[in-house]
């Protein structure tokens, strides 16, 4: 039996009850789909609560506590990346690619100070266009800088591969504007817009666009090696949206896909500090340290003041209308898995590095209070030939990777 391919999907900060098999009103069909055929893991629940330490506990499979990448801020250790399981895959003879926002290290550094990685925006003008790794243990990697519009995609000769691709044909100017240009319905909720980027331009297509066109790649690659009796070479990419993350701004039609009015509101909604340990208060009001800059920042964009129950439902629509341009680039690359004839032999896996309070205890964003919509993340796994159909409750990090063990690699320690 040849290796299977691994195809690995991630949303960004993407609850675990917001799917359309959930019963929330989301639509998520592609997503549905995968965790009928496939495997739920109900219980799933991340490492951490923040970007940076859960994604790079996923790629080493190390707490973060033990890789030292413990907070955003803190860089993964680049030799302990290279014995995460992409390294690993790639030494036993894998195509290895990541596609996307990868985020394993820091995009803002102190003092606005270069760290010489790809990632950081002060450095990334010292990494030329035709740049494409290795990176954290890939062979090959497309990344976005950030994907969050909060800060636009940054001009040549910064940015990564996205901003880059964004800005090559000279319209950046129109884009930018476009993006922030807002479309009715209008909105008053925080951080909250609909978008007039037309979706060809938005980072989640590009994404799908990146991983369609590396599947077709892979395709025609193993039906040749199949034709003259060569050893297919197995592949495994990890392709990384960078939503729903905040800030909430869905392009249209995307944004008109759910109402208002008919979007689930959480039962305990009210914001009741008194109730709750000290360092809650303190964590959604005590001025941030840093710089002024980075103080800015965690001011107006990590923290969400109290959303009345009109703007949790227009954050919600909008946060809905995010995660189903997820699912439908889910959808293309399920599709060209099909047309390709991978889908046979590829285990494909969606999962989130965190959960979004969206208005629990009234409560967004994220933060260090461990509510269940922020800590658990929802993953399914599928692959046609070995697919174990239902439902699991694992109290576990990465249930998903028992599955390597059918792989020939040794393990490897940093």
């Amino acid at each position: 039996m040849s290796r299977p391919n691994i195809l690995l999907i991630m949303s960004d900060q993407h609850r675990a009850d917001c799917f359309g098999f959930e019963g929330r009103k989301v639509r998520t069909p592609h997503l549905d789909l995968l965790a009928q055929q496939g495997t739920r893991f109900s219980a799933c629940i991340t490492p951490n609560v923040v970007c940076m330490p859960s994604r790079s506990a996923l790629l080493t499979g190390m707490l973060p506590l033990s890789s030292g990448a413990h907070d955003n801020g803190i860089d993964l250790d680049e030799s302990i990346a290279a014995n995460g399981f992409a390294g690993s895959l790639s030494r036993a003879g894998y195509d290895t690619r990541f596609i996307g926002k990868a985020h394993f290290s820091s995009n803002h550094s102190y003092g606005n100070r270069p760290t010489g990685r790809s990632e950081n925006i002060p450095s990334s003008h010292l990494f030329a266009d035709d740049w494409h790794g290795p990176y954290m243990g890939f062979d090959h990697v497309e990344l976005m800088q950030l994907g969050h519009n909060y800060w636009l995609p940054e001009r040549s000769p910064g940015g990564l591969h996205y901003e880059r691709w964004y800005h090559a044909d000279g319209l950046g100017d129109v884009k930018d504007a476009l993006y922030k240009q807002a479309l009715a319905p209008f909105t008053d909720a925080a951080q909250t817009h609909n978008s007039a980027l037309p979706v060809a331009w938005h980072n989640s297509t590009w994404v799908g666009d990146r991983t369609v066109s590396y599947l077709r790649q892979q395709g025609q690659r193993q039906r040749n090696a199949q034709s003259s009796a060569k050893t297919q070479q197995p592949f495994c990419a990890w392709v990384s949206m960078a939503d729903p993350h905040h800030p909430f701004d869905a392009p249209a039609p995307w944004c008109w896909m759910h109402r208002p009015e008919d979007v689930d509101l959480p039962e305990h909604r009210s914001l009741d500090l008194d109730r709750r340990p000290w360092w809650h208060r303190a964590a959604l009001e005590n001025t941030p340290g840093g710089t002024p800059e980075s103080r800015k920042v965690r001011l107006e964009y990590s923290r969400m003041s109290f959303q009345t129950d009109a703007q949790l439902r227009d954050i919600t629509a909008n946060y809905y209308g995010m995660i189903s341009l997820v699912d439908h680039q889910v959808g293309r690359m399920l599709a060209a898995l099909q047309e390709e004839g991978l889908a046979e032999n590829t285990l494909v896996v969606f999962t989130s590095d965190h959960g979004e309070f969206l208005g629990d205890h009234g409560l967004m964003l994220k933060g260090p209070m461990h509510y269940d919509g922020l800590l658990r993340r929802r993953t399914c796994s599928c692959v046609a030939r070995a697919s174990r159909q239902g439902q699991v409750d694992p109290l576990t990090q990465y249930p998903p990777w028992i599955w390597l063990q059918l792989l020939p690699i040794t393990p490897q320690r940093p």
